[in-house]
């Protein structure tokens, strides 16, 4: 079976229309970017890969000076326009692979969760490099295929196993015709981002919950919250997802003399 695009990821998935939740995820993205930066997020445009139902994209653009949402999912973007309406907020129908903006047109961009829906990751981030300007920055969030519980179906070690067996799995429990989403692991997805200079933010996130707004996850004192911290510290490749800020390096040139 190829593996082609998954044009309507929205339709019965109830989670991209969860407010509360996406809410939650972009507040985290927001705390990590302005713990980052030097500059306020007020003056930067920032380009959100895969926005679907525009929920996260209403809150960003309650801090930013421009958001502008991009997914394949054309019901969900048509949903996210009637929905939203703000100055600074845009909604787009289009390919993650072929974005259509030109090269250094924003200062930040979010992919969050996307890169094993598209047909090919590389492509995808090899045009997220491209529409960055020079120092601009992506907000990244992926799950690790190194986890028990596959997070879409909700089904144990179906993202370890090879596809053939993937596929069958998938129909037996009921839970679909195949097995679309192609995980990672993390050596895999630092090989994926190789052009952009990487800062990993997953330790800080699971040791300040309260801070990145994680505490919805990761009760403050608990055992989960502990072992998540040792894992991010001492196995990161075994973490079941990251956070990473992917950093487009500046043009070096020569000083003048």
């Amino acid at each position: 079976m190829s593996r082609g695009y998954q044009r309507s990821f929205s339709d019965g998935n109830p989670a991209m229309f969860d407010e509360t939740l996406r809410t939650r995820k972009a507040l985290t993205m927001i705390a990590v970017l302005e713990d980052f930066l030097d500059q306020p997020l007020s003056g930067m445009s920032l380009l959100n890969v895969g926005s679907s139902a525009g929920y996260v994209d209403d809150c960003l653009a309650g801090r930013l000076g421009r958001v502008t949402g991009i997914d394949l999912d054309t019901d969900a973007v048509i949903h996210a326009g009637r929905t939203f309406d703000r100055e600074n907020l845009a909604f787009v129908a289009g390919d993650a692979m072929d974005l259509p903006f030109p090269e250094g047109s924003f200062g930040l961009a979010v992919c969050s969760h996307v890169y094993e829906h598209v047909p090919d990751a590389r492509r995808l981030f090899s045009e997220i490099f491209r529409v960055l300007e020079e120092g601009g920055v992506c907000y990244f969030s992926g799950s690790n295929r190194l986890r028990l519980m596959e997070p879409h179906y909700r089904l144990p070690f179906l993202s370890l196993l090879p596809r053939f067996l993937a596929h069958p799995y998938v129909r037996v429990a009921g839970r679909g015709e195949r097995y679309y989403e192609k995980h990672l692991t993390w050596w895999g997805l630092r090989s994926l981002v190789e052009r952009f200079e990487v800062v990993d933010y997953t330790l800080e996130t699971v040791s300040a919950p309260e801070k990145y707004g994680t505490d919805y996850m990761l009760r403050p004192g608990s055992v989960k919250a502990a072992a998540a911290r040792l894992v991010a510290r001492s196995l990161p490749w075994l973490s079941p997802g990251c956070i990473w800020l992917l950093v487009k390096p500046r043009k070096w040139s020569a000083p003048v003399t």
